[in-house]
């Protein structure tokens, strides 16, 4: 009998409940079910999840952390509402982030780290082609972060998520639409394809050129 180790199983990995709360949570904020404004009804919100009101506010804390909820004194928490002016901010900032990261990763991220990438946008096409738009999304956001990721740059990678977080719920929502929607995945393919040839002016090219489109696609559900 062929002997087996470890190393032949994969590992189960194990969310604790905080991890599916604010999962769960940030899910009802992106999708719209939690409203810009609104106020989160712990008993409510707890009873929709099945959970208690402990683990509940934990999840909004990490989320006041995140910049998409605030909590106001003598009104609780609520979903953070973002202006044009706070988008147009946020999205510059990431622009250049992303531009920075995606350039250092042409020029020194490994062959298989930028496979991998490519097949996270691989399996974010077949989303696509699905209609799957909240699963979709977060491949969508997970290869913006993996693009900037592959610089090696912790710090570059900190401050990109931190902004990112903030308007999950808005870059979401400017998807609506088909035309809105295959004008997203046409630009995702131009960064796609700058990367494998890590043509790193291409890249930047299409990075900037992405983001100024989110504005305008955003702007129109504000």
């Amino acid at each position: 009998m062929m002997s087996e180790t470890a190393a032949d199983y994969t590992p189960i990995m194990r969310r604790t409940l905080h991890d599916e709360v604010l999962e769960r949570l940030r899910d009802m904020i992106i999708e719209g079910r939690l409203a810009p404004g609104q106020r989160i009804n712990e008993g409510q919100v707890g009873a929709q999840l099945g959970v208690s009101r402990t683990p509940l506010r934990e999840a909004i804390k990490t989320l006041a952390s995140e910049g998409l909820v605030e909590i106001l004194p003598a009104k609780g928490a609520i979903v953070r509402k973002f202006s044009a002016r706070d988008l147009a901010d946020i999205l510059e900032v990431i622009k250049s982030l992303e531009q920075l990261g995606g350039r250092i990763a042409c020029a020194e991220a490994s062959d298989a780290t930028i496979e991998a990438i490519h097949k996270l946008h691989r399996d974010m096409l077949a989303l696509y082609a699905t209609r799957d738009r909240l699963d979709y999304f977060k491949l969508n956001q997970a290869i913006h972060s993996a693009i900037v990721a592959a610089s090696g740059n912790a710090v570059l990678a900190e401050m990109h998520t931190t902004l990112q977080a903030r308007i999950k719920r808005l870059r979401f929502v400017g998807n609506e639409g088909p035309e809105k929607w295959a004008g997203a995945v046409a630009e995702h393919e131009d960064m796609m394809a700058a990367l494998l040839k890590r043509d790193a002016d291409a890249l930047s090219e299409a990075i900037g050129r992405h983001m100024d489109t989110t504005l305008v696609r955003v702007r129109e559900v504000l």
